[in-house]
């Protein structure tokens, strides 16, 4: 595909090299002569310098030609304009980054009156996330499929779990109920495992399961899981403010801390009024004990300063029991971070990039018997999973999976059927309207035909 990426900004630059890395033609626009020379000296893309929303820099960028018209810059009423300009010039589908909490009620409006294609509020997104994590307790990570209804879990084995030492066959079939544990990061490695291996204490394990299952799973593997009730969030910004008001439609009681007088006014006129906004620096220890953060079920560090929310999640994970979750930006040093005991981490700029990688692939394989619907980079990048919709026949259609060549290092982990999930035994075959969940360390399935060898 012909894609141009207008803005080179960390998630602008990230997009142009993973579509790089995937064989599409990329262009990319930036006005900053010196972000146009880091993103093509690090990925094979070319580079123009000018302002994407002119019709003559767009048109030197081969818009005619375009499948894919990407917008990534810091304003959302440019990245809109970039789309509307595109869009007259080419029949290509457009994308544009748009963070603004007032334009989100406009979404469905903006999308049919300005024919974009796609709209995307990264901390809108990353809100969901954490508030889905609160939800959760036990999970480190948690991702959805099937619009909610299947859940892919990750969570650490406890020294003493029942499961800790066990065959995962005999693991499953002690404790019940619709599991599959899909991965195990043990250490600097990856399992895609089999029946036959052994879980281990200390393992990170990641499997898919539903709601009503996964909490039974926590139980029964002595993995604590207890319902939070409170939430203290430092930093306020637009991610906080998605982030209390889906909190607020849980049941959670939320405070948030916010030194920027101005903006704590502008919270407070637009939160539930049962949310308490503390006007303070939420890094000063001493507020924090004011604020009760020793008897907090839940600790969000969201400011802007990615060092002050690890110090934060750290004081806060060292000292007290509330359950962490931490906002990193920059993604320079996602493997140092992943292994800070700074509990579960959301990197808005990777949720980004996975939606659009996930658009884009579904685009590539339009002919193709199978569209992608979801994808998540999981386990720090080393792994993804796919949901895949069946659309019309093939090669993986009413073949008993058993019978199937499917390469190595790729699981099928669930098959969603009329609304229910269902764990895949060796006799079990995909129909046409199946979702199928596949996690894999390939980084190269767009069809799910791809899964056989």
């Amino acid at each position: 595909m012909n894609i141009i990426i207008v803005g080179c900004g960390k998630v602008g630059s990230a997009l142009a090299e993973q579509l790089a890395d995937d064989g599409h033609d990329i262009t990319v626009i930036d006005t900053n002569a010196e972000a146009i020379r880091r993103v093509t000296e690090t990925a094979d893309v070319m580079g123009i310098v000018g302002n994407g929303a002119v019709h003559l820099v767009q048109q030197e960028a081969g818009i005619r030609y375009a499948d894919l018209f990407i917008v990534m810059t810091n304003s959302d009423e440019l990245n809109l304009l970039c789309c509307m300009i595109a869009k007259r010039a080419s029949d290509c589908k457009t994308i544009a980054r748009v963070r603004n909490p007032v334009y989100i009620t406009e979404s469905s409006f903006i999308k049919e009156k300005l024919g974009i294609s796609m709209i995307i509020n990264p901390e809108l997104v990353a809100a969901s996330e954490m508030a889905r994590l609160f939800s959760i307790p036990s999970a480190i990570e948690v991702d959805t499929f099937e619009r909610g209804r299947i859940e892919l879990l990750k969570t650490e084995v406890p020294e003493k779990s029942p499961i800790a030492g066990v065959q995962i066959k005999s693991a499953l079939g002690k404790l019940s109920g619709r599991i599959l544990i899909c991965a195990v990061e043990r250490g600097d490695k990856v399992i895609i495992p089999t029946g036959d291996d052994t879980i281990y204490a200390g393992d990170k394990i990641s499997f898919i399961t539903t709601h009503k299952d996964g909490t039974q799973f926590f139980k029964k593997a002595g993995i604590a899981n207890e319902h939070l009730r409170s939430v203290i969030i430092v930093g306020g910004g637009k991610i906080a403010v998605y982030l209390t008001q889906k909190l607020c439609e849980y049941g959670f009681k939320v405070k948030v801390i916010e030194k920027d007088k101005a903006q704590c006014e502008y919270l407070n006129s637009i939160l539930p009024a049962n949310v308490l906004i503390i006007h303070g620096d939420g890094s000063d220890q001493r507020l924090l004990l004011e604020e009760g953060i020793s008897e907090a079920d839940g600790f969000a560090s969201i400011t802007d300063i990615d060092e002050e929310n690890i110090m934060l999640s750290l004081y806060v994970g060292s000292n007290f029991s509330a359950k962490t979750v931490t906002k990193i930006n920059k993604l320079n040093f996602e493997g140092i971070i992943d292994r800070l005991p700074i509990g579960s981490v959301v990197y808005p700029k990777n949720i980004t990039a996975e939606l659009i990688l996930s658009y884009v692939r579904a685009l590539t394989n339009s002919a193709g018997s199978s569209s992608i619907q979801t994808l998540y980079n999981i386990i720090g990048g080393k792994a993804q999973a796919l949901e895949f919709k069946v659309k019309s026949e093939s090669e993986v259609v009413g073949t008993p999976l058993s019978q199937l060549r499917i390469r190595r290092n790729v699981l099928i982990c669930c098959i969603g059927r009329g609304g229910k999930m269902i764990i895949p035994s060796g006799q079990d075959s995909i129909k046409i309207g199946d979702t199928v969940v596949v996690v894999t360390t390939d980084k190269d399935l767009n069809d799910l035909s791809d899964i056989l060898s």
